[in-house]
């Protein structure tokens, strides 16, 4: 698979959505996970991402203009022993949940499908890292409709055992800008994961589209120790 510019699909794509970046850095020290969302509505762009334990979750930047939470207000991250889960939607609570019941990450999310918010039925894509004792692996999955067709739910799960060092795979909600939204199509994105957690979130928030960008999560774990360091970006300040 071609080795993309991360920075490149995101200058060039005004509205990719919500959008999952897992990798490892390029000293192979660290797993890299960075998850964003976009917004074309007052309401889709009226949030912040702030910490709720070792995870975050969605919030309202003005309480007063929140017409709808069901579909933007959840945990985006959430932490389970060695384990970091990713989405775009309360499916991280699925996940975690089932997780937790010693199920797998593709069971955990059978009982879930994609967004029922017609006609753009956006498609629930989640990720979940495994880092234990110098060991690292992660996993990427996306449940979509049928081509726009509801009466079909396509799921899809891709594994990273041993992830190359500098290497990572990004997945976002949509194809594109459009009415309806079209869904992503194809496996995960090949891209370049670099070292300096500032740089990489730095050119990844100039990269989003300035207008549709809302906020902005990047986490950085030691495989060795599993200590962490995050940054969190907000256009709401």
């Amino acid at each position: 698979m071609q080795m993309l510019s991360i920075e490149q699909e995101l200058k060039e794509n005004s509205y990719p959505g919500r959008g999952i970046i897992i990798g490892k850095s390029a000293d192979g020290k660290k797993a890299v996970t960075a998850y964003f969302i976009m917004g074309r509505s007052e309401n889709s762009r009226n949030r912040v991402f702030v910490e709720e334990g070792k995870g975050i979750r969605t919030q309202a930047f003005d309480e007063s203009k929140l017409t709808d939470p069901s579909l933007i207000i959840y945990a985006p991250v959430r932490v389970l022993g060695n384990k970091t889960i990713v989405t775009n939607g309360d499916q991280t609570d699925t996940i975690y949940d089932g997780m937790d019941k010693q199920m797998t990450f593709e069971q955990s999310l059978r009982c879930r499908e994609f967004e029922p918010d017609a006609p753009n039925y956006t498609p629930r894509i989640s990720g979940v890292m495994h880092v234990e004792n110098g060991a690292y692996n992660y996993a990427m999955s996306i449940l979509k409709s049928n081509n726009g067709n509801p009466d079909s739910c396509h799921r899809y799960t891709f594994a990273y055992e041993n992830p190359t060092a500098g290497e990572g795979h990004f997945i976002h909600t949509y194809k594109c800008d459009g009415d309806p939204l079209p869904s992503f199509e194809g496996e995960p994105k090949l891209i370049s994961i670099p070292n300096d957690i500032e740089a990489f979130t730095t050119m990844l928030w100039d990269s989003l589209n300035a207008d549709n960008k809302v906020s902005l999560f990047v986490r950085y774990i030691d495989i060795e120790t599993g200590n962490y360091e995050t940054k969190i970006v907000n256009k709401n300040q």
